[in-house]
């Protein structure tokens, strides 16, 4: 739908027209200010700010949410038609879900200072083990990074601001932080798959191991994730020790944030969620 410009005297007229006992008057204002996409944002939460109509203002937050969520399938799309498919990017989008209004230049600058950290400590010609034993020290000992047990399904385990925030997250945003950190060393450290647990690999001509960024960087091996697989009586597949794509990565998050979001009953979260999995999903 081609957008039109209109004057604030005309959007004023169409938010005040948003508590119409007509129904067909409603749909009218709703399609015509969706017409104008995420533009109108700005000027529709300067009217919820000054309006006193509870139910206009109720339904500027779901108009707006509407804009918000139709642009965050817009960037997905994007991403995922995008060639390398940035794993922080991606991050940022979900991101977005939750928290709109979040920047991605405040992300990847918080994002910058972790791995900053993580440098200093750093020397490039140290074996493959000694270098994810610094890994470790500065982001679970120095910077304090933690597993979330005490509310393991809470959905800002998935929001990775939320997870820099709080120092706490599920095993995948916590591995996010840990491969986005070990990506920019140059390290040939990748996210595996694996059935209720998300880890790293480090997998080299020289090296192959596994990491659990959920245990503090706990470094076990191939052998560990066979006698994993037999104790919960799963068949032991390729997939679950080869590296992910960042795409699996943001599918994973997705599907524990539809967990998250039935888990606390919030029906029409899972729902949007499912639509964001569509995207990624569908050939």
């Amino acid at each position: 739908m081609s957008k039109e410009k209109l004057t604030d005297k005309e959007l004023n007229a169409l938010v005040s027209l948003l508590d119409d006992t007509d129904q067909e008057v409603k749909n009218h204002v709703w399609e015509k200010l969706t017409s104008f996409g995420h533009e109108v944002i700005p000027f529709l939460e300067k009217k919820w700010e000054e309006s006193f109509n509870p139910d206009i203002q109720k339904e500027i937050e779901e108009l707006v949410h509407n804009l918000q969520f139709s642009q965050l399938k817009e960037r997905l799309k994007e991403w995922k038609k995008s060639e390398d498919q940035d794993l922080l990017s991606g991050l940022w989008i979900l991101n977005t879900y939750q928290y709109p209004d979040l920047d991605f230049e405040k992300l990847s600058a918080d994002m910058h200072q972790i791995y900053f950290d993580v440098w200093t400590a750093f020397k490039n010609d140290l074996m493959p083990y000694e270098q994810v034993r610094i890994i470790n020290s500065v982001l679970f000992n120095q910077l304090r990074f933690s597993a979330n047990t005490k509310n393991f399904h809470s959905p800002a385990n998935s929001m990775l601001s939320s997870v820099l925030e709080t120092k706490k997250g599920n095993p995948i945003s916590l591995c996010s932080i840990y491969l986005l950190v070990a990506q920019k060393l140059g390290l040939p450290i990748y996210g595996v798959n694996l059935p209720n647990l998300f880890v790293l690999t480090y997998k080299s001509k020289d090296a192959s191991f596994y990491i659990n960024a959920f245990n503090k960087g706990l470094i076990f091996s191939k052998q560990d994730i066979n006698n994993y697989l037999e104790h919960l009586k799963i068949e032991s597949r390729e997939t679950f020790f080869q590296p992910c794509t960042h795409k699996d990565i943001l599918i994973r998050s997705m599907r524990n944030l539809i967990v998250a979001f039935e888990k606390l009953g919030e029906l029409q979260k899972v729902d949007e969620i499912h639509q964001l999995l569509d995207i990624l999903e569908s050939d």
